[in-house]
């Protein structure tokens, strides 16, 4: 009988100042714990059932908040409450930690304003600098005036499309969107239009955000998604644009791009694990999505005018990852004479990733036109005698290798990219 009383217009409001002070700050003030259970939904951002219905206890008349002790946050109780108000409630399960289809399915469906040209870059330019940020290990939040100086310069240097030099309205729209933490403030969050109201409510609040933390957190870890969502990104925002010079700026083009971190922040990055530890299905999968990738920034090379960038980075490092997760860690020459047992300071094998036929000369940056080779292999290959015959030898094996991984991946029922 504790929980009776409770409206739907107290629930709101008590979502309404957990949106003002912020989850952490929210959980803090009023004793409880992150939701193990049950999440409540409200216009598609989640909230700890159990902490929400306890303040809303205290916007009843004369009643005060309730902490923790005093009532049950399960399924019979406040989750039961929240459902019969005509809330949603969902369990942590169903809700899951956010993938990379999850993350890339956000991005393409941001709204945005649109140019003559196209959708203008606020968004994208802030999503690609938190990325960065998260690719490099560096805190997911910061101060307003630090998030304002430094998308202050991308906008002036990168707005392609007449973006005017304003962070508030991109953060705005990416904290609506789900996508962007806004913290310590006071008062109802703008919503990301107008000129005056967003300017001066930044200017007082002066709030702590950044990326939203699952979001970061897979940033951090896994090359395969941060290359995925950059691709997103420059698919839907940049066409006919060379959104190389921004990703330099923002520490995206770089080949290291794609490697995985499962450590997280500053941690070494992570070539393919030996072969007694690979799960043949999902390296597969793994290999396949590379190479997706790879030929879709393949065929967008040629639709962007690039300045003189003869190479891509990105490009380069999923493929170069897409062929250390083929090999297993092991050299793909099929009469090695013994490959090093040792591994490098980040845990890699000792293996150099090559170019069967040379990028200057005609080559394709692709998995199946390059190969994993010992430090041996690769001498020979490079400076042998028996170079040209080894060459139509390793495209041979290649081929096989990559059509082999691709057979495996259309068992499983899942698309195939091109070669």
């Amino acid at each position: 009988m504790v929980l009776s009383g409770i409206g739907r217009s107290d629930v709101l409001r008590a979502v309404e100042e957990c949106d003002r002070r912020g989850r952490d700050v929210f959980l803090r003030r009023y004793g409880f714990k992150p939701s193990r259970s049950y999440l409540l939904v409200v216009d598609g951002r989640y909230y700890d059932s159990k902490a929400i219905v306890g303040v809303a206890h205290g916007y009843l008349p004369g009643e005060k908040p309730l902490t923790a002790s005093e009532f049950s946050g399960g399924r019979d109780h406040a989750a039961k409450l929240l459902g019969a108000l005509g809330f949603q409630v969902v369990t942590q399960e169903a809700v899951g930690e956010i993938t990379v289809d999850r993350f890339v399915d956000h991005i393409t469906g941001l709204r945005v304003a649109h140019a003559e040209t196209g959708p203008r870059l606020y968004q994208p330019v802030v999503l690609l600098w938190a990325i960065g940020r998260a690719f490099h290990g560096e805190p997911r939040t910061l101060p307003w005036s630090e998030t304002s100086a430094a998308l202050s310069g991308l906008l002036r240097n990168h707005g392609l499309r007449g973006e005017r030099v304003r962070p508030d309205y991109p953060v705005l729209a990416l904290f609506h969107a789900g996508l962007w933490t806004l913290d310590e403030y006071e008062g109802t969050v703008p919503p990301a239009h107008g000129d005056a109201v967003p300017r001066r409510w930044f200017a007082e609040q002066r709030p702590v955000g950044g990326l939203v933390p699952p979001a970061y957190e897979l940033m951090c870890a896994s090359g395969q998604a941060r290359v995925a969502a950059v691709q997103a990104i420059t698919d839907r925002f940049f066409g006919g644009l060379d959104e190389g010079p921004l990703l330099a700026d923002v520490g995206l083009y770089e080949e290291s791009v794609a490697d995985d971190r499962p450590g997280g922040r500053g941690a070494a990055p992570v070539a393919a694990a030996p072969s007694s530890a690979v799960d043949p299905v999902s390296s597969a999968a793994q290999y396949e999505r590379l190479c997706t990738l790879v030929e879709r920034r393949e065929a967008s090379r040629h639709q962007r005018r690039r300045e003189g960038v003869s190479r891509d980075p990105i490009r380069s490092g999923s493929a170069r990852r897409a062929v250390l997760i083929r090999s297993e860690g092991r050299c793909e020459n099929p009469v090695c004479g013994g490959q090093p047992d040792d591994v490098t300071d980040a845990g890699d094998p000792i293996l150099e990733i090559d170019h069967i036929e040379e990028i200057a000369g005609g080559g394709r940056d692709h998995p199946s036109r390059m190969i994993a080779l010992c430090p041996n292999c690769h001498a020979v290959k490079t400076r042998g005698r028996t170079r040209a015959e080894l060459r139509e030898a390793f495209l041979e094996v290649v081929r096989e290798r990559h059509r082999a991984v691709r057979e495996r991946h259309q068992r499983e029922g899942g698309p195939t990219a091109t070669a």
